[in-house]
């Protein structure tokens, strides 16, 4: 259908493309919109009814948004920012250029536009960036038949009705109440009597990534947000927090691939600005590198006495370097989801070491007969190659395990020791252990 829009617009067939386009569902619309060059895109946006339009232009991209933004009036901008749930447009004017900012405020209410500056001042990573301040707040002294009448009358302009906030005079979050319990309850029974006071919520200063986990934990769909003195601010819905894990889970793949993080499209990103976010890991891993040119430079007379060894190098380095990218992705994935904590490290090492046995084990028998009876190489050095191999195992399994853990102990993000961090150190230790060995077993001076 989006082809067959898109045809019709170019033909100028518009009322045609508009009726085609009604039967779609608004993030569809969104994204047939970003396939679309930008003047038939404002032409189909402008086209729409405008409720549609608010929820089409919720789902657009910033540079989308922005283009839309600059073309329509001031009253079409004012009727979106209107209709346009809170924390949506937070999300959005974070992403804006001081200039689009300063147009959109000018068209939004007095009151709003104090409460638009103070959520613009939240770190962009906190709680307070991602709340909403469109909630079901009610007070404890309601009888149930008055609170449902009063969520009927304010709930359309609510972002969810399903959990409502009860606060005394003060603001002070008492208790929360969910809407079943409201339906089921007798008509005159208080809000006080069946509300539970039992309410987990965060402050406003909260890390994105620790609230990712009290979602997660408590299978919550809305999350109340409030400050110091315990006054309820907002909440932050279920909605946003699925964008704060892909964000967060984009971040730490860009990190353990050794780049740094970057919130824009791939397409859409400069030659440049990739080289950019590259270069600087690359350069240290390649810098780091220089040491494992070092202790083969050390050990040139090892080298140049038994030749055969040079043959192995790879192997035990791609081994020990895999190894130990294998304990450090499953260890960061288990602090990522809150499995793995700091008081675990022990946990850790004693799981790492015997797998690692069990692992070098097995790789080192295998090498021995591919090693001896396939390519003939003479039984010391196949057993100081195997032999090398099972320490080399063992020890990349539990750097890899346990350096994550450091890392987050250090106050790092334990992403960053992944799997190029981790082979440059085992390729280093790796050949430290294979020339020391062969050193002892082959009787080389």
């Amino acid at each position: 259908m989006k082809d067959y829009v898109i045809e019709l617009m170019n033909t100028k067939r518009y009322a045609d493309a508009r009726r085609e386009m009604l039967e779609m569902n608004p993030v569809d619309i969104a994204e047939l919109l970003e396939e679309m060059d930008t003047n038939n895109a404002l032409i189909l946006f402008r086209m729409m009814p405008k409720d549609i339009a608010v929820d089409v232009f919720s789902n657009l991209s910033n540079e989308n948004q922005m283009y839309i933004i600059n073309a329509i009036t001031d009253k079409e901008i004012r009727y979106i920012m209107d209709e346009l749930f809170f924390d949506d447009m937070i999300d959005m004017l974070e992403e804006m250029p001081a200039i689009i900012v300063k147009k959109i405020l000018k068209n939004t209410k007095e009151d709003e536009r104090k409460l638009i500056n103070q959520f613009l001042n939240y770190p962009a990573d906190s709680a307070g960036s991602l709340m909403t301040i469109e909630y079901v707040g009610l007070k404890k002294e309601m009888t149930v038949k008055r609170a449902m009448a009063y969520i009927k009358k304010i709930g359309i302009d609510k972002e969810t009705i399903y959990t409502c906030y009860v606060m005394n005079v003060n603001r002070k979050l008492e208790g929360i109440v969910s809407l079943r319990k409201i339906v089921v309850s007798d008509d005159d029974k208080t809000i006080e009597e069946i509300m539970d006071t039992g309410v987990i919520y965060v402050n406003t200063f909260d890390d994105q990534e620790e609230i990712a986990h009290v979602f997660k934990k408590y299978d919550f769909i809305a999350l109340p947000v409030v400050d110091k003195e315990e006054r309820l601010l907002g909440i932050i819905t279920i909605d946003d927090i699925v964008d704060v894990i892909e964000e967060e889970n984009t971040e730490d793949f860009h990190k353990m691939a050794a780049m740094e993080p970057s919130e824009e499209e791939y397409l859409e990103t400069s030659v440049f600005t990739l080289a950019r976010k590259r270069i600087v890991w690359l350069m240290a891993l390649m810098i780091s590198a220089i040491l494992t040119g070092s202790i083969i430079s050390k050990f040139e007379d090892v080298l140049q006495s038994v030749v055969a060894l040079a043959a192995f190098m790879p192997m035990l380095m791609g081994t020990g370097g895999n190894a130990g990218a294998q304990s450090a992705t499953l260890v960061i994935r288990g602090m990522a989801l809150d499995e793995i904590d700091l008081s675990d490290i022990l946990q850790v090492v004693w799981k790492e070491l015997r797998v690692s046995c069990v692992v070098g084990i097995i790789l080192s028998f295998v090498n021995f007969i591919r090693i001896y009876y396939f390519q003939h190489v003479d039984i010391r050095i196949a057993a100081t190659v195997c032999l090398t191999l099972i320490v080399v195992v063992i020890l990349a399994k539990l750097v890899g395990g346990t350096l994550p853990i450091i890392a987050k102990a250090l106050k790092l993000d334990p992403a960053i020791m992944a799997s190029p961090m981790i082979s440059t150190i085992v390729d280093a230790v790796s050949l430290l252990i294979y020339f020391t060995m062969a050193t002892k077993f082959l009787g080389i001076a």
